[in-house]
């Protein structure tokens, strides 16, 4: 399988590459700061489990989420990418989601609308979706204002409850955009 690359204005969004990747994604992002809204910080065990599932998404799909670099200095920012929903309780399992998550020092500059807009182009021209998904919790304002000006839609009655955590990260929330929207916002 051919290694994906997208390029944005200041970024860069492609595969991983292996443990080098890896190891500077969890330094630069699992932080209390950047995983308040996320279960909290991982441990050695939830960090093997986050990299398998994400290895695991590419290898059966043909995508995942995606290393975030920024073209400027090739530091790694995070992640970007879609992936089939499959939360325990999910209201939307193996339908696409967009999800993102950047260390702290990236936030407010605009770079995850940067990477989310490129995602969300990926997702319905390349993949070919016809609605994606985003998920958050309700304290998440960041991460839900972040969909809101992508111009996606709150979906109350697709909200569900993830059983894996207990509150602040209950329940899950979910916002959406199909193709026809997507087009004209873009257009």
């Amino acid at each position: 399988m051919a290694e994906f690359r997208l390029e944005t204005e200041r970024l860069i969004l492609r595969d991983w590459r292996g443990d080098a990747d890896w190891d500077e994604f969890f330094r630069v992002t699992n932080t209390p700061a950047v995983m308040q809204w996320l279960g909290d910080v991982l441990d050695d065990a939830g960090r093997a489990k986050q990299r398998a599932r994400v290895e695991a998404c590419r290898a059966k799909n043909g995508f995942c989420f995606w290393v975030v670099e920024r073209k400027e200095d090739g530091a790694m920012l995070g992640f970007c990418g879609i992936k089939r929903a499959d939360a325990p309780g999910s209201t939307l399992t193996g339908e696409l989601e967009v999800g993102w998550r950047l260390r702290e020092d990236a936030w407010g500059r605009g770079y995850a609308r940067e990477a989310a807009t490129a995602t969300l182009d990926a997702a319905f021209d390349t993949f070919g979706a016809e609605e994606v998904f985003a998920l958050t919790v309700p304290g998440n304002t960041a991460s839900w204002g972040l969909m809101k000006r992508l111009g996606m839609t709150r979906r109350e009655e697709l909200d569900y409850v993830d059983n894996r955590y207990e509150e602040p990260w209950n329940p899950t929330i979910v916002y959406s955009i199909d193709r026809d929207a997507w087009s004209t916002d873009r257009g």
